[in-house]
């Protein structure tokens, strides 16, 4: 009993609850902005010429065309093109399947980066995100997508290790959930 008392003066405990705290805020943002991302597009505008030199419009109004990065609903896609015409090649991926996922992946990041951040339902937040990344990466493994393969495997083995710590989650909304 003196050693836990010890212990926990030290910090012992709280290092856990911080620990937790940095893998939930990690897991959460990451979740958010990627989800975010999901609703990224770019327009291409002209602008006109700076001359690196004086900093100044190049007088013969020569003109470049630059790309802009800008973020509305219309411009949501789940994955890219190119990844949809791989799986809509693979036989274990049916569009009744995959149509429903496109639909929801940036909306579920999104609402479960958030649950995680806030606090609000965080086990039910890891186990879900949990599951997101899993049904991401069996569809990188059917079309061989062996890297992104292994970045899903470091989420889902953060999502277990925060698991093992979710027993310190003092800063939250719902605890038990």
């Amino acid at each position: 009993m003196n050693e836990v008392n010890v212990k926990d003066s030290r910090g012992g405990a709280f290092d856990h609850t911080l620990a937790f705290l940095l893998l939930r805020l990690w897991l959460g943002f990451r979740a958010i902005v990627t989800g975010i991302e999901k609703f990224g597009g770019f327009n291409t505008v002209q602008k006109p010429f700076i001359d690196p030199s004086t900093g100044m419009a190049d007088p013969s109004g020569a003109m470049i065309e630059v790309k802009e990065k800008f973020y509305a609903l219309t411009n949501y896609s789940a994955i890219p093109q190119s990844m949809k015409d791989r799986f809509a090649g693979e036989p274990l991926m049916p569009a009744v399947a995959t149509t429903p996922f496109y639909a929801v992946l940036g909306w579920a990041l999104i609402i479960l980066g958030v649950m995680l951040v806030v606090g609000l339902g965080t086990r039910i937040s890891l186990f879900l995100q949990g599951l997101l990344y899993i049904g991401l990466t069996v569809g990188l493994i059917l079309i061989k997508q062996d890297d992104g393969v292994a970045w899903l495997a470091i989420h889902v083995a953060l999502i277990a290790l925060a698991f093992t710590l979710a027993r310190h989650n003092r800063f939250s909304i719902l605890k038990k959930w």
